[in-house]
């Protein structure tokens, strides 16, 4: 409680580039923190002075159109608006994303479970029974980083990184999981995959998921249940 009062009271604001400014947060990751950052994000989306407002995990990036004029006067803008903000109650959409677990579609569900000192099965059910929060799409058009995590399953990205992950690959990195929408190079553990499409650019709204929504993993009967 005291580390998530300090984030939320002493952000730090700072220069990223040359044309970017950075209102960053201390871990916890908090969805209340998130949240306001989501709200902090509507108010400065369209300002004359901003090119681009990107929010991240306990984070938010503004891209200035001319950097050299007005990086202290947005960062003095974001010092008040972020003391004014409050947490904005975005449209939660509930999403299920079938998954099949272990054997091919998740050569790292061993590991993890070693790691955790629990079965696949455990794993597998402790993972799929909670409900996770989209924080931000990141890293790759459709790539979803999911808070609430449950602890035990903390398990350290794969120490030589995978040169191609196959699209829709379920993965455990550190203190969070996500979910690989196209096929990439990747150090997270897999733990399994699902066929549902997450990024389509032919449609009006390209990504499955968005900031805000609410996500459940449905095991398959063909992995480990």
């Amino acid at each position: 409680m005291n580390n998530e009062k300090k984030s939320l009271s002493d952000p730090r604001y700072y220069l990223l580039g040359e044309r970017a400014v950075v209102i960053e947060f201390s871990p916890p990751i908090s969805l209340e923190i998130q949240r306001r950052i989501w709200a902090l994000a509507d108010q400065l989306t369209g300002l004359d002075e901003v090119v681009e407002v990107v929010p991240g995990m306990n984070n938010l990036t503004v891209l200035l159109a001319h950097p050299q004029r007005q990086a202290a006067p947005i960062i003095n803008k974001l010092k008040k608006r972020w003391e004014r903000s409050q947490a904005v109650e975005v449209k939660t959409r509930f999403i299920d994303i079938s998954v099949t677990y272990g054997k091919e579609a998740g050569p790292d569900l061993p590991f993890v479970a070693m790691h955790c000192g629990m079965s696949e099965k455990q794993v597998v059910e402790c993972h799929a029974s909670t409900r996770y929060t989209v924080y931000f799409i990141g890293f790759q058009p459709g790539f979803a980083y999911l808070g609430e995590m449950p602890a035990v399953l903390n398990t350290p990205r794969r120490a030589e990184p995978r040169l191609a992950v196959p699209q829709g690959s379920i993965a455990i990195g550190g203190s969070q999981t996500g979910i690989y929408p196209l096929s990439t190079p990747g150090g997270w553990q897999l733990i399994g995959q699902t066929e549902q499409l997450l990024f389509d650019p032919t449609k009006a709204s390209p990504t499955l998921l968005q900031s805000g929504d609410t996500v459940r993993f449905v095991p398959n009967k063909e992995g480990v249940c």
